[in-house]
């Protein structure tokens, strides 16, 4: 019975560990004090000397057709309007990567979920995706917000229907800390 308690306790700490990792991160920087209220306009901005990224996303073309797609969409719910025949006033550029990451969860043992004899640090290795969204102001060239998103996607690239779920939750997220006046999160 012992053996069984061990072996349940440890599937549900590894499952509680995949959970922990599959969590998605969002954050944003903004200038401070802009007037975001003289933007009016955006236009995807020519490619800069970051690194490309992940291939598996980068040379994906329908992985760069939905990111551009969804952050167009969320661009224009937050009042901007995507121009091509006029200067933008807003440049927009995103990078993708995908790297290797390692948690290890100690929790456990450290709130007492398990006696000090059955207890073992678990290590997981996993991919973690990271989506950078930046916004340029066109005229100065400086760059006036950055929004970022991490998430696990550990066996997500086979499955471009939940990539693409991961795409249009981690813009939506990203883009309700953009201060404009007409972002989502204002209404």
């Amino acid at each position: 019975m012992r053996d069984v308690f061990r072996l349940a306790t440890a599937m549900l700490s590894v499952l509680a560990l995949t959970g922990c990792a599959a969590r998605m991160t969002v954050s944003s920087h903004v200038e401070p004090g802009l007037d975001w209220s003289r933007y009016r306009t955006f236009d995807w901005g020519p490619a800069d000397a970051l690194p490309t990224g992940d291939v598996r996303l980068v040379e994906n073309p329908r992985f760069n057709d939905h990111m551009q797609g969804t952050v167009e969409k969320g661009l224009q719910a937050a009042g901007l309007v995507l121009t091509s025949t006029e200067s933008p006033d807003l440049l927009i550029h995103y990078h993708a990567n995908i790297t290797r990451r390692i948690d290890v969860n100690h929790v456990d043992s450290a709130y007492g979920y398990c006696s000090q004899a059955d207890c073992r640090e678990a290590v997981v290795q996993y991919e973690a995706g990271t989506l950078v969204l930046d916004i340029v102001d066109a005229h100065t060239n400086r760059l006036v917000w950055r929004g970022w998103a991490q998430n696990s996607i550990d066996d997500m690239l086979n499955e471009p229907d939940r990539v693409s779920n991961t795409i249009e939750q981690a813009v939506a997220r990203m883009l309700l800390r953009l201060p404009l006046k007409s972002s989502p999160q204002s209404r």
